[in-house]
């Protein structure tokens, strides 16, 4: 990598945050690569800029690798779309059906059709190539993730799976760097955005700031445990009480916050998920 390159020819190096810089060097009017380097160089001597955790190795890799597993899932859904679509303008319906039950219903609809046989099987071997392709990663990340204590530690909160904990952990990388764990939210984009000025005061939506790939996850936790857990703790209870005053949709956001917080809590202190009040982690 560059920055491992700079490194070692003894150069100090600091990677910024990309949104920060956008912002400051806006304000000019006009844009050139000497002003952009210029405008660097001075918010550099000024300080004004947010510096950015550069992840390790590893963690980069199991990155990388659920990147990855995600891409060929969607090309997947993809294929699937357009082979339902393809066949339902012959007034072929491939109605609901699980996964595995996909393709025998497509041969099932197309037989006897020379030109749908020809169009099935092309799809389909495309199809089959991504589903070893998916379930090739999604083994290897699950290899991963047995191994790791800190995402069988986090795995025992209710509705967060392997690829929640996976994605957590090498999202923060080292927790060490998150001097609070309020902080969480605010990193992954689930705090809401706000303008203030004068009399004005808006509280919007949330930010949607730093990774997506966290927030997703996150919130995907956050509503298995709100509507697909059965065992209830004092964190299911709070979000069920915040749903009654604020609506479905802020509980789920508020839970997975919370979540964030709780996770980063319990790498910090080497603890277990605790189910009851008494016992549940600090949060802010």
């Amino acid at each position: 990598m560059l920055r491992e390159g700079l490194i070692s020819a003894g150069f100090d190096t600091v990677l910024l945050e990309t949104r920060h810089v956008k912002a400051a060097l806006s304000a000019m009017t006009v844009k050139t690569v000497r002003r952009d380097a210029r405008g660097i160089a001075q918010l550099l001597r000024m300080g004004w800029y947010r510096p950015v955790h550069v992840k390790t190795l590893p963690s980069q890799e199991v990155r990388a690798m659920l990147a990855a597993r995600k891409q060929l899932l969607g090309k997947l859904v993809d294929v699937e779309l357009s082979l339902r679509g393809l066949i339902r303008s012959f007034g072929l319906k491939v109605g609901k059906v699980t996964r595995k039950e996909f393709e025998g219903r497509i041969w099932e609809l197309v037989q006897g059709q020379s030109s749908l046989e020809l169009i099935a099987d092309s799809m389909l071997t495309a199809r089959n190539a991504l589903l070893k392709g998916v379930a090739q990663l999604h083994k290897s990340i699950l290899q991963i993730v047995r191994k790791d204590e800190v995402c069988t530690r986090l795995m025992t909160i209710p509705g967060v799976g392997a690829l929640t904990a996976i994605t957590f952990r090498t999202a923060i990388d080292d927790p060490a760097r998150i001097t609070k764990p309020r902080d969480v939210g605010p990193l992954f984009g689930l705090t809401p955005r706000r303008y203030q000025s004068g009399e004005t005061d808006v509280m919007g939506r949330i930010s949607k700031a730093g990774d997506r790939m966290v927030r997703t996850a996150l919130f995907e936790a956050a509503n298995s445990m709100l509507t697909r857990s059965r065992s209830m703790s004092a964190l299911k209870r709070w979000a069920i009480n915040v749903a009654k005053r604020r609506g479905h949709k802020r509980a789920l956001v508020a839970l997975a916050r919370k979540l964030g917080v709780i996770m980063h809590r319990m790498w910090i202190d080497g603890t277990t998920f605790r189910w009851s009040r008494a016992k549940t982690a600090t949060v802010a």
